[in-house]
């Protein structure tokens, strides 16, 4: 094969991928590495990816081939690729569903046709103790107490499993799609949605009933998790992430099924009922008065016989509740997520316990077509006033971030942006509540932080999308499934150190597409010099691998262009 010297890739044996942004080639590239190779680093030039063992594991159960993903190496390497890259890639890929789960009258087997693997796999200690008797040379017998817990010493070895065990059947539920919301506006499922919903359910076929969708906030997850629901038609419990979500999830199901009130249960810190369809809060699920104590509400997931379990915003799934999801691998288990990328590193669990990717359509995809607005970021570097320059300096390095985080002359571009942004929907998101008042009390906004009660928020919310409230200030609770169609500024006053997973939620809140057809403007204040930039360098890494590129203005000379102007 002919390689081309002005392709973008140089592909090393190590699994790296170098990718040169300048390159005319590099759009394509990176979306075609994308499904298979993990962003690493973004700075301004090159960009280095990896093809782990996860992210490989993950293209092949969306249905990719290892020779797919050579072949995009090929087409786009600058060089000849490794002489073990493409075994490398090949051997990688064909361990997933090497080893298969099975159902066995009413326990498991695990079964494997490479003989000599399955003694392997029969002889190490992390996967012996889950098994059972041998039902033949290709076979042990497995308590289906196990089934979650033997997946994931699988994965750790190597050899993730395919689970074919299938699902119990659960309480039947009558859920029907309309075709008009309750306010009388036709209601359509998009194509990307309805494919995502019918490659999860797979027909009821045990392929299908759990995985992982990723899709960007503003692109509708919830409408698939309503769909899947209408094509499994069993008891759901829905499991997200603050009381608003909750609310959220109530007012979709019913303006867009046909289930009633009474069909639909909240169960959180502030109401605690069970129905047909439940939705909870993860830190209901995870609350306990006293650390010793075993969780008293994962009870909920055996007060009724659940025949689908929708994981909202699956990425922050607490620790905790991998234990029992590990216990509950008969329930169908639907993940929803604009990224994979967790900040503890599970991802593995999420793979085993949850399900592998299912799906995925590209932001800057569903950006062209109109499903989301489009976007322009863009990151603002502000100085350090010279009297927090020796407080900066001297400071212990633990407190560095904060102190550039909550840099005072960051308000002035606040301001600024405001002041430009008169008339259209501001959100103003930062992680320190102190930063957030001086905010609120200089601008005169209202402020929303984990202590403003749910009435309060639902009503400030409720003002912010009928337009009768033009700006808001948020703070962490701002990163989570919040429904708010028509903002399109987002000022990003500070954040969770290098949290790609914030940067996905906090842009999200400005990408559901407008009515008018508006940008989205994302604006990320960071202070130069610090420790603040380089933990911006980590959370940009989210909006490349988005295909999303950021411009980088200097705080000085936008106030200067004020003065001017």
């Amino acid at each position: 094969m002919t390689y081309d010297p002005a392709n973008p890739l140089i592909v090393q044996g190590d699994r790296t991928v170098l990718v040169e942004v300048d390159n005319p080639r590099y759009a394509e590239a990176r979306d075609a590495l994308a499904p298979f190779a993990e962003l690493e680093k973004s700075p301004e030039h090159i960009h280095t990816y990896r093809i782990s063992n996860l992210s490989l594991w993950n293209a092949a159960a969306a249905g990719m081939h290892a020779d797919e993903m050579v072949a995009v190496l090929e087409r786009f390497s600058k060089f000849p690729l490794p002489a073990n890259l493409a075994a490398d890639v090949a051997d990688t890929v064909s361990r997933y569903g090497r080893v298969k789960l099975e159902k066995h009258e009413d326990k498991l087997r695990l079964r494997c046709a490479d003989l000599p693997l399955m003694e392997e796999l029969g002889r190490q200690t992390k996967i012996r103790q889950y098994l059972s008797e041998r039902l033949a040379q290709d076979s042990f017998l497995v308590d289906p107490a196990f089934r979650g817990v033997l997946k994931q010493a699988l994965i750790v070895v190597g050899y993730p499993a395919e689970d074919l065990a299938g699902y119990t059947e659960g309480a039947p539920l009558e859920v029907t799609l309309r075709t008009h919301c309750r306010s009388g506006m036709p209601f359509v499922v998009r194509d990307y949605q309805r494919d995502a919903a019918d490659i999860f359910y797979a027909g009821g076929d045990v392929r299908g009933g759990s995985g992982v969708i990723v899709l960007p906030c503003g692109a509708g997850k919830t409408i698939i998790g309503i769909a899947a629901m209408a094509a499994v038609r069993k008891a759901t419990l829905v499991l997200t992430t603050s009381i608003t979500a909750v609310k959220q999830w109530v007012r979709e199901l019913l303006d867009k099924t046909d289930l009633r009130e009474q069909d639909i249960k909240e169960y959180t810190g502030e109401c605690k009922e069970i129905g047909p369809v439940t939705i909870a809060t993860y830190q209901i699920l995870t609350h306990r008065s006293d650390k010793k104590e075993e969780f008293p509400h994962f009870k909920l997931f055996d007060q009724l016989d659940w025949g689908l379990i929708i994981y909202d915003e699956v990425h922050l799934l607490p620790a905790p509740v991998f234990r029992i999801t590990a216990q509950i691998q008969a329930r169908r288990r639907l993940g929803l997520t604009a990224t994979l990328i967790r900040e503890d590193g599970r991802e593995g669990d999420v793979f085993t316990l949850i399900g592998p990717k299912k799906y995925d359509v590209p932001w800057r995809e569903l950006e062209a077509r109109g499903w989301i607005a489009e976007a322009s970021c863009t990151e603002i570097r502000v100085a350090l006033p010279d009297a927090m320059r020796m407080e900066y300096a001297v400071a212990p390095w633990r407190h560095k971030y904060r102190i550039a985080s909550e840099n005072a002359a960051k308000e002035d571009i606040v301001g600024r942006l405001l002041e430009h942004y008169a008339g259209k929907q501001v959100l103003v998101i930062g992680q320190y509540l102190q930063q957030l008042r001086q905010l609120q009390k200089r601008f005169d906004i209202p402020l929303i932080t984990g202590q403003t009660s749910s009435q309060e928020r639902e009503d400030l919310y409720g003002r912010f999308r009928r337009g009768e409230l033009r700006q808001l200030i948020l703070s962490k609770v701002g990163n989570f499934a919040i429904d708010l169609p028509d903002a399109n500024v987002l000022i990003q006053v500070s954040g969770t150190f290098g949290s790609r997973q914030e940067e996905a939620q906090r842009l999200g809140r400005i990408l559901r597409p407008k009515a008018n057809g508006d940008l989205a403007h994302f604006f990320s204040l960071v202070t130069r010099d610090t420790r603040e930039l380089d933990f911006a360098h980590h959370r940009q890494m989210f909006l490349t691998e988005q295909g999303y590129s950021y411009r980088i203005e200097d705080a000085g000379e936008l106030l200067a262009r004020r003065k001017t102007g």
